[in-house]
């Protein structure tokens, strides 16, 4: 008998959904024309599950509830317990349209950072959306683990980074993030490579209480032609 040839086609329709913190600035209100630039936050494998509360010990979170003001919408997502960041691109993608739907987000100033397993999800997320984010901060994190990497960090090649890591870190070890910054320099990426001599795996708290890495994100804007 031969073998005939059939399709099958079905529409399904799925539901996705992450908790997330929100923050908006203290003079949010204060003009309706104005569009405030949006910092996408990754937490750490530690901060995994059901309490949001968790995503206030480390990272731009933990600054904010401690009365420290940023000239950013914050959203901080919560990775779902025992999963990775990587199997979230779908829904990260999404909320980013939806938080830009509902807020008054200028696409042009878009940020993605992350510390530890939240790194590892921003060189991920950033190499699907290379066109969206104005800068990524990956901070003790790397990607060798995903497919394709390291050389999918060509694809961020346009995209400024500024990568951060402890050089006695020993949970990701300084290697991980060296092997992409090199990666991203052979096709002549805009990247800078920020080492903490003594510093171990928490090199995140420094970076985030760093004035100057605020004041560089918000001079990286997308050009035209990626809007």
């Amino acid at each position: 008998m031969s073998q005939a040839k059939k399709r099958f086609q079905k529409t399904i329709a799925k539901t996705v959904s992450l908790d997330y913190l929100l923050y908006l600035p203290k003079d949010y209100d204060a003009d309706p024309e104005k569009k405030w630039p949006l910092m996408l936050f990754l937490h750490g494998a530690g901060e995994r599950g059901e309490d949001l509360e968790l995503l206030k010990h480390h990272g731009p979170p933990r600054l904010l509830e401690e009365g420290k003001e940023l000239p950013f919408i914050v959203a901080s997502p919560q990775c779902p317990a025992n999963s990775w960041w990587n199997l979230h691109v779908e829904e990260l993608g999404l909320l980013l349209d939806a938080l830009e739907e509902e807020y008054r987000v200028d696409k042009s100033r878009v940020y993605l950072t992350g510390l530890s397993m939240g790194a590892y999800g921003s060189w991920h997320l950033a190499t699907i959306f290379p066109k969206r984010f104005a800068a990524v901060v990956p901070i003790c994190g790397a990607g060798l683990q995903f497919f394709g990497f390291p050389t999918r960090v060509h694809a961020l090649r346009d995209v400024p980074l500024w990568v951060f890591h402890g050089a006695k870190d020993e949970v990701v070890p300084l290697r991980e993030s060296e092997i992409l910054v090199e990666e991203l320099r052979k096709v002549g990426g805009n990247v800078r490579f920020t080492v903490y001599p003594e510093a171990g795996h928490d090199s995140w708290t420094e970076t985030y209480a760093n004035p100057e890495l605020y004041t560089w994100l918000l001079e990286q804007r997308l050009p035209n032609d990626r809007l």
